[in-house]
């Protein structure tokens, strides 16, 4: 069993204590002297030209400070994509210039068109309603496959059409899997959309600019998942400040699942406003701003054929999607759908040759970015589907079917262009097996009949990709920034640690994790670890928590900081207790001399290190303190098999999910609650979106679900007590933690699991139904079992 506090611990997040009892601070907590409040005038036309913005009622208004429109904005650059990606001919991808405030044109509803800055917010909103917006309207494209016709409006008139990019790969594979697929014993097709999300985390965001005359340096306080990629977008490339005058600080953030990864325009305005007001200016994001302006998830329509042998063999698979990037690109938005998408194609499967081809287009929608899983939810719901689709196209097992294809010898490279270093995914199919109680399923069926319900088993397999890397290799496949981690850890005289990451915490539980690797490393307690993140100043350059790599990358820094504390300490040892350092142990606190009896106290060389008086400065310079940068080798692969149950009334078509099991294979796992807790939330979002969740504009760009009047989230009944596993354990072999990450697997695996259920139960009573597009909500459902 492991100590307390170290890894292998479920120890208790020690961040709660002050999020539940009320002393968290979050971006809207921060309230600075003098400061004024901004409220931006958004467009209500999806796509036009703008014609005129009338500011001179609003401007004498009582308390209005100034009002700012694109006018203001000539010059200052447009807020940039962090993520070049070429197509299947070699071209670079269209990329438009995203304006701050809009400038000529709108092309979304939501985008800003002017900004009122105030003294209250309640001053600021009375002006911001008094704001004459004129806009010629111009037809909205809204339906992909519409937008890159010939003939299409063209939403941004400086590219050649709507379309981003036409990407294949493996272009290469192509002609073979073409073949493949011609001459198949049996080729199953599935059509579907996986529906585009909004992410709602339950603090909304926020921005607080804020500008010192004196030494010509601004802050940002933002709700952001990665400041100092924030700090590197804006200085750079927006506002043209050099990173020594800026300051991003990202305080306790109440969630993010991607949204919060992104730079947006409200936070350089609120930048850009402060220096040019001489005082702080924040703006807060309501919930009605937020669906129109956080960017928004997935949204793909997909066809996916999987080729199989006369054995049930796969031999090939071949997809094409259309990606919605929305009116502009966001931060990582061409890389979820190619790079995030394309490479995990291949699943937990054998399959020899694969091909995708992703068209990425413009349409006059909300920006579309990475959204909890990011493109690996996207791959395994349309491989889980249509390898299920196959079972029943073929009256075999869904799960002997997987098995039968199951990959079984690592490392394995896969034809999509990655390589898989460990995993065992018969070994979670077994357990999945057991805590789902596979085998007692025909009982719980019987039982559902008498109720007069249908019942349905969905199983789900996958894999995912955490950690992207190495940062030459992610350069070369087109990001624009490295994209490796960084701790500092500072030991104090008297043996505590503060440890600086470049991770941020919002919901990870890093603040209790992070302590427990540390802690277990040097042999002390937890409670001595302190971890600081979130603010540039006082935190080395690193690229945030997203994708599942805080504890891969950003703990494999730590650890590689921690080491070289370790060994620097040991010195000091050796000389307090005049030995070799060769010799030196750390165990349980305390360094000792192999082989005997002689030791000193971890304090105490701590100590020695502030105090220099016994040992020479020549060799040891005094202090204790180490930064580590970890740039990974490879991703790391986590794994796992899914299982859904649910009852089905055929009366309504609503689904209820009678029971939920996760077997995971996370690597080495530092807290299992922790862990446990994030799959939980993960499950909830994917369940979420397979029954309930979708963000739906009309043929005119409005948006119809704008509200959680329209937009239906899950609520505690929408979900039942889930049975989680992740006792099968294959350790990453490239990192030193030998961790995969597990923040997104729930999303991941759930939503195929929930729609092969809903289809199994509708095929055992003897209904032809093969595909409902999510979300499967009660009307959808019933609409298919009596059309």
């Amino acid at each position: 069993m492991p100590k307390d506090g170290g890894i292998g611990a479920s120890t208790k997040r020690r961040e709660d204590v002050r999020f539940l009892t009320g002393k968290g601070r979050y971006t809207d907590d921060i309230n600075l002297t003098g400061q004024a409040y901004v409220v931006f005038v958004r467009s209500q036309i999806a796509h036009g030209t703008l014609t005129n913005v009338d500011t001179s009622d609003a401007a004498s208004m009582p308390g209005v400070v100034r009002i700012f429109t694109g006018a203001d904005f000539e010059g200052v650059g447009g807020i940039p994509c962090g993520w070049q990606v070429t197509d299947k001919h070699g071209e670079p991808m269209q990329e438009p210039v995203h304006p701050v405030i809009a400038q000529g044109k709108v092309r979304h509803v939501g985008e800003i068109v002017a900004a009122v800055v105030a003294e209250t917010e309640v001053q600021a909103r009375d002006a911001a309603e008094a704001v004459v917006v004129d806009i010629d309207e111009l037809p909205a494209v809204v339906d992909m496959k519409k937008a890159v016709q010939e003939g299409a409006p063209k939403i941004h008139d400086d590219l050649k059409n709507n379309l981003c990019f036409d990407w294949g790969f493996v272009e290469e594979n192509k002609a073979a899997v073409d073949e493949a697929i011609a001459n198949a014993a049996h080729v199953t097709t599935l059509e579907l959309v996986n529906n585009r999300l909004i992410a709602n985390p339950m603090e909304p965001r926020v921005a607080v600019g804020d500008y010192a005359q004196h030494s010509d340096e601004s802050t940002l306080f933002t709700t952001s998942q990665n400041p100092h990629v924030i700090r590197l977008l804006m200085g750079a490339f927006v506002l043209g400040i050099p990173e020594h005058k800026l300051r991003v600080v990202a305080p306790d953030v109440g969630g993010g699942f991607g949204t919060k990864i992104f730079h947006y325009a409200e936070e350089a305005f609120c930048t850009f406003a402060a220096k040019q007001l001489r005082r702080p200016v924040k703006w807060t994001s309501t919930r009605s701003e937020a669906f129109m302006s956080d960017a928004h998830g997935r949204d793909h329509v997909t066809r996916i054929d999987l080729a199989l042998d006369a054995d049930n063999n796969f031999t090939a698979l071949r997809s094409e999607t259309y990606a919605n990037m929305g009116a502009y690109l966001s931060t990582f938005a061409p890389s979820v759908p190619t790079w995030l998408h394309g490479t995990l194609l291949a699943g937990n499967y054998k399959t020899p040759l694969i091909y995708t081809n992703v068209k990425g287009v413009f349409t006059t929608t909300v920006p579309v970015d990475a959204y909890r899983g990011a493109g690996r939810p996207e791959a395994t719901y349309q491989v889980e589907r249509v390898v299920d689709k196959a079972a029943r196209e073929l009256g075999v097992d869904p799960i002997a079917l997987r098995r039968q294809n199951f990959i079984t010898e690592f490392p394995y490279a896969t034809p999509v262009a990655v390589e898989y270093d460990t995993g065992d995914y018969v070994a979670t199919m077994d357990k999945l097996e057991q805590i789902a109680d596979i085998a007692g399923f025909d009982k719980r069926l019987a039982e559902s009949k008498k109720r007069g319900k249908l019942r349905g088993l969905g199983i789900n397999c996958y894999i995912e990709a955490c950690g992207i890397a190495p940062s030459n290799l992610a350069g070369q496949l087109g990001a624009r920034a490295g994209l490796y981690e960084s701790a500092t850890v500072r030991v104090n005289a008297t043996g505590g640690l503060v440890v600086m990451t470049g991770s941020h915490s919002h919901g990870q539980g890093h603040e209790t994790s992070f302590p427990q690797v540390i802690a277990e490393m040097i042999g002390i307690d937890a409670d001595q670890v302190e971890i600081v993140h979130g603010d540039t100043a006082n935190t080395p350059m690193g690229m945030g928590t997203y994708g599942s790599r805080s504890l891969a990358v950003g703990g494999s820094a730590m650890v590689r900081a921690t080491e070289k504390i370790i060994n620097k300490a040991k010195k000091i040892a050796a000389h307090l207790l005049e030995a070799a350092d060769a010799d030196i142990e750390l165990k349980d606190g305390a360094f000792s001399v192999a082989g005997t009896d002689k030791s000193v106290a971890w304090g105490d060389v701590c100590m020695a290190a502030y105090v220099p008086h016994n040992y020479p400065l020549e060799d040891i310079e005094p202090g204790l303190e180490e930064t580590a940068f970890y740039d990974p080798s490879n991703f790391t692969y986590p794994s796992g098999a899914y299982c859904c149950e649910v009852e089905l009334d055929p009366d309504t078509g609503k689904v209820t999910i009678e029971s939920f099991a996760a077997a995971d294979d996370f690597g080495n796992v530092v807290n299992p609650m922790i862990v446990s807790g994030q799959v939980h939330g993960g499950i909830a979002q994917g369940v979420g979106q397979a029954l309930l969740e979708g963000a739906v504009y009309d043929e005119n760009g409005q948006l119809l679900t704008g509200s959680y009047m329209d937009y239906a989230m899950p609520r505690a009944s929408d979900v039942p007590f889930y049975r989680v596993d992740h006792s099968c354990q294959t350790p990453c072999t490239h990192n030193p933690l030998g961790v995969k990450g597990c923040g997104e697997a729930g999303a991941i695996g759930s939503p195929p699991a929930v729609v092969n259920a809903v289809v199994d139960a509708l095929q055992r009573a003897g209904k032809d139904i093969t595909h409902i597009d999510m979300p499967l909500s009660p009307s959808r459902v019933w609409q298919a079992m009596n059309s």
